[in-house]
């Protein structure tokens, strides 16, 4: 039994079947993401003045990545005229490249995951704060205690010494409000702190704040995106490329389809990097 408009077009709304999913889905992708950056925006506007935090996000790094996206939305275009116009084997190499910057923007972003929870904010006893990155190689605590995100009380983990020290390559804020809004650039140094001097440390993961929580969640749910697009491109461009012999045109419909898809995942980054890396 064949599927009724599985290639040709539906004579109620122009399109085939696929494309008319994707649309559906697409909607529903707005809604989700819509609520999202409102959920951001409420709560950045009820933030108390100058505890939002500014700088804490590679921009170049976000540049980057926006680059790579957008490079990756006009390969996608040209692989699909290429189907158009019966080159297959161009029509390969432009979806390589978009496989291969899907794989690119997820490395530089699993970077910056890594940068934010190797990057700890200390309280000390007295008061100070000292903000930087953990430093493995000459910290002496035990793994265990490196890897939770809070030590509350100076109550060192299990097999800790109180000779024990963190080391971090940081800054000394002199207050919360330096904290959030550092700048540009300053001054760094290798921070000795001994765990007996400890009260709090806590890593930038999505528990640390508000702003954490919302960036992992917009930026996760974004990646989560773009390791799903990628998986349907691979898929079509590599396993069901026989489809392209048996049925060129439902093939070309394969690739459109998934290719608005892609164009939805580029399109929230540009609304993402703005908000997050700039604002």
């Amino acid at each position: 039994m064949e599927i009724p408009y599985a290639v040709k077009a539906r004579p109620d709304t122009g399109l085939y079947n696929a494309k008319v999913g994707i649309w559906l889905f697409l909607a529903s992708e707005v809604m989700l993401f819509g609520a999202l950056f409102c959920s951001y925006i409420l709560l950045r506007v009820n933030a108390p003045e100058g505890m939002w935090p500014h700088h804490w996000l590679n921009i170049w790094l976000g540049m980057t990545n926006t680059i790579v996206l957008i490079l990756s939305s006009v390969t996608v275009v040209m692989g699909w005229a290429s189907l158009k116009m019966g080159q297959f084997n161009r029509y390969k190499f432009y979806q390589g490249i978009t496989i291969l910057c899907a794989l690119i923007f997820l490395g530089i972003k699993s970077f910056e995951y890594h940068d934010k929870f190797i990057h700890y904010k200390v309280t000390l006893k007295d008061g100070r704060v000292a903000d930087g990155h953990l430093q493995p190689a000459e910290t002496t605590l035990p793994v265990a205690w490196h890897l939770q995100p809070v030590i509350v009380d100076g109550n060192l983990a299990k097999g800790a010494k109180p000779t024990d020290k963190v080391v971090l390559e940081g800054w000394w804020p002199k207050d919360e409000v330096a904290l959030m809004n550092p700048p540009l650039e300053h001054k760094t140094e290798n921070i000795e702190i001994p765990a007996s001097q400890i009260k709090t440390m806590e890593n930038y993961g999505p528990w640390h704040n508000t702003y954490t929580a919302i960036y992992f969640v917009l930026t996760g749910l974004h990646a989560l995106h773009v390791i799903a697009g990628c998986i349907v491109i691979f898929a079509i461009w590599g396993p069901l490329a026989k489809v392209w012999e048996q049925d060129p045109e439902r093939y070309i419909n394969r690739v459109e389809v998934s290719g608005l898809f892609w164009h939805f995942v580029d399109l929230v980054w540009i609304f993402l990097f703005p908000v997050l890396y700039l604002l």
